[in-house]
């Protein structure tokens, strides 16, 4: 039976008197590579920063390895696990690549930073090339692999990633989703949220779809992949 490690039951979240997610509902079992599809709007974002306690929880629950979360800061949930790239990057641009990269294993205390970070390196080896360049000087899609970096220097059990190819080349996107697929190659569970639809199901195992702050349709991946509605919606068929 699969080793359930996020689950968001009936979660509500507004701004102001505006709803913008509206009781949704999903989990991601360990080992898995969940994609969270649909329009800019949909609530995608918002559902994400709800889980990791960036913003309130109007109703409902976020259980995060079997145990509720609801009302914990983000600092307390990376120690726990549960880590996010978010949307934009979020690059210390005044800091070097490896003084981000410390940053992101700032709530541990072991003495395996060193070899986590040559791990990071071998995934994304233009950051060992650069490592000592100012993160604000490097391109969007050298610093979203940073920010990819950092999170895993947290060692996640769940990575959470914001719309990761947002804004960059074609080729860059590309690359940024090849190193999706080997992040959970290597054995992280991760929930993909995206607007680039068709990549995302291509990558997951399986895949929701979120309309005006609702969960609309669920299922395996590749289903949803053809499945008509989905294609003529989000893929422009």
């Amino acid at each position: 039976m699969a080793n359930t490690l996020l689950k968001v039951s009936g979660l509500k979240v507004a701004y102001g008197g505006i709803q913008a997610v509206k009781g949704v509902s999903f989990e991601v079992n360990e080992g898995e590579l969940v994609s969270l599809i649909g329009a800019n709007g949909a609530g995608k974002t918002t559902t994400l920063k709800a889980i990791t306690g960036l913003q309130p929880v109007g109703a409902g629950t976020i259980e995060f390895l079997g145990r509720s979360i609801n009302g914990q800061g983000p600092w307390d949930l990376v120690k726990q696990g549960l880590v996010m790239v978010p949307e934009g990057r979020g690059t210390f641009t005044r800091m070097t690549i490896t003084e981000n990269l410390q940053m992101g294993a700032f709530v541990r205390r072991d003495r395996e930073v060193e070899d986590d970070m040559e791990k990071v390196f071998a995934i994304f080896p233009r950051l060992k090339e650069r490592r000592h360049q100012l993160a604000g000087t490097m391109s969007g899609g050298e610093q979203q692999m940073l920010a990819m970096g950092r999170a895993l220097m947290a060692r996640p059990k769940v990575l959470l990633m914001d719309e990761p190819s947002m804004g960059l080349s074609p080729i860059m996107v590309d690359k940024i989703f090849e190193v999706v697929n080997d992040i959970h190659g290597r054995g992280t569970t991760v929930l993909l949220v995206e607007q680039n639809a068709s990549r995302a199901l291509q990558l997951a195992t399986r895949g929701y779809v979120m309309d005006s702050g609702e969960v609309t349709m669920s299922g395996d991946a590749k289903a949803l992949l053809n499945d008509p509605k989905v294609r003529a919606a989000y893929l422009g068929e």
